[in-house]
């Protein structure tokens, strides 16, 4: 039965697809039975099914990853820097694969998803590298018979909860760091999309990850006290979680139970600035903000959700942004010319509704889209204009495909709006002031800058907010050092 289901997703190596969880090496179901229903976006069709995990299944997880930790974490820097290399290319030679099931299970256009796949291996190219180089220091003694010397040990045991709109790389910018560091970890990948989070455990047994070393409970009505187990267990160490700036403070919460390490990639609303002096061909082409915040239908937490453009150039650039999104292509991820696909479901829809309507009500004009398909989770990309600053979509995150544009005069204005957010994960301007440039970069209130450009994420940057939009940094050379404890051994009585 399983085979037959797994064949069904079209993948060239059907062995990709697991319809169990995985706990201490072992592929098993949960032990009530219970199973979680896994759907298409884009159809509605049913994929498959995973295991309905609970509590039990969680403390087993838990258990088996700190059974492995010792082994694990007494393992060179370089030999997890091989294993690391080992899974980063078994993900290159199944690059098709791994985007197919991306895009089947979150919807997206394949070649985004694709890309998404390549970028995901990216985390695991960088932190094998990262693994062997984590130094420590030796710190000058006031006495001349001390020596202080500082070293990096792995955290222990973590706990990795992602989000659904980037099924792939979001594990592996978490686990990557984990693995590179010696920790062990446990995985909950949402009911969404978790076919590739199990792929990728697929894949790091095949590239010689230990046995426990990475465990992944899937979950969905259970979803309560699996993710405050995860967060209140004493054997975890460290907790690392993407999603919702409420559910992050919830985590937080129940992680200061024990005072664990806790890094959170929460929710953004992130401004882009047209200033007057700006190549508007460059600010409505596709690597814009303007253009980047319907990348996956909207559902990023980098995309720009407030537009504001400067009075004098505004109507232009308002007609030849809604120029460009109306020749964007909706439909299945899988169909040949599709620029984008469903957004995850109907609740994301609704959400999505309520800020046009919003804006509609108090003042917004539609100038492309505006709307959704009916008995679809599709809605068309849309750009509204003169969105007044009291709108809902001005103060919540969208995660849809909306362009809010609003007109401002001066600098200083526009810097008051961008930083009255109450989150600050990204901001992005377009300005060819070279002042300009330097002076609205420090100022903006986020933790993450684009100036003259919408592509900012990489492997190699620290990719993180400030405010409410989270703590500490995954990527970058910072980012191992977020699954590591810094220990101090002082020498004493060396002599004179």
């Amino acid at each position: 039965m399983a085979s037959s289901q797994a064949s069904a997703f079209g993948l060239n190596d059907p062995s990709l697809v697991k319809f169990q969880a995985l706990i201490d090496g072992k592929w098993i179901d949960a032990k009530s039975g219970e199973t979680i229903v896994v759907t298409n976006p884009a159809t509605g069709e049913e994929l498959g099914t995973v295991p309905e995990m609970g509590l039990e299944e969680t403390k087993e997880a838990i258990d088996a990853a700190a059974r492995a930790f010792p082994s694990w974490s007494k393992t060179t820097a370089k030999q997890r820097h091989d294993i690391l290399m080992k899974f980063y290319h078994l993900m290159q030679e199944h690059h098709d694969d791994l985007g197919r099931l991306i895009t089947l299970e979150n919807g997206k256009p394949l070649t985004e998803a694709k890309g998404e796949n390549a970028y995901s291996a990216s985390f695991l190219e960088w932190y094998a590298e990262e693994a062997v180089r984590t130094y420590g220091e030796q710190i000058p003694s006031a006495t001349v018979s001390t020596r202080n010397l500082v070293i990096k040990q792995p955290i222990g045991v973590v706990s990795i909860l992602t989000p659904w709109n980037f099924p792939s790389a979001m594990i592996t910018r978490k686990l990557g760091a984990a693995l590179a560091a010696g920790c062990t970890a446990v995985i909950k990948p949402p009911p969404e999309t978790p076919f590739s989070c199990l792929a990728l455990a697929e894949l790091s047994k095949r590239a010689g990850v230990p046995d426990g070393v990475i465990n992944i409970v899937t979950t969905q009505k259970n979803v309560i006290d699996v993710g405050k187990e995860l967060c209140t267990s004493s054997a975890v160490k460290k907790v690392s979680f993407t999603g919702s700036t409420p559910v992050a403070k919830l985590l937080y919460g129940l992680a200061t139970s024990t005072l664990k390490k806790v890094s959170i990639e929460a929710g953004g609303n992130a401004p882009f600035i047209v200033f007057d002096d700006a190549d508007i061909d460059e600010a409505v082409a596709g690597k814009s903000p303007s253009t980047h915040c319907f990348r996956g239908s909207g559902q990023t937490c980098v995309c720009a959700n407030r537009i504001y453009v400067q009075s004098s150039i505004y109507a232009e650039f308002a007609s030849r942004l809604a120029e460009k999104v109306a020749s964007f292509k909706v439909g299945n991820g899988l169909e040949e010319g599709t620029t984008h696909g469903p957004l995850i479901h109907s609740r994301a829809v609704e959400k999505v509704d309520r800020h046009v309507s919003d804006a509609v009500a108090k003042g917004a004009q539609i100038l492309v889209g505006g709307k959704s398909i009916p008995n679809t989770t599709f809605f068309m990309p849309t750009v509204l204009s003169d969105v007044p600053a009291d709108a809902v979509i001005n103060s919540e995150e969208t995660f849809g495909p909306v362009a809010a544009l609003c007109k401002f005069e001066t600098e200083e204005e526009v810097i008051r709006l961008a930083n009255s957010a109450e989150v600050g994960l990204a901001g992005y301007f377009f300005s060819r002031d070279v002042g300009r440039v330097w002076r609205v970069a420090e100022r903006l209130e986020v933790g993450m800058v684009g100036a003259n450009t919408g592509l900012i994420s990489q492997a190699v940057i620290p990719f993180g907010g400030i405010k409410q939009s989270g703590l500490g940094r995954e990527g970058g050379p910072h980012g191992i050092d977020e699954y590591m404890n810094i220990k101090l051994i002082v020498f004493g009585g060396l002599g004179a």
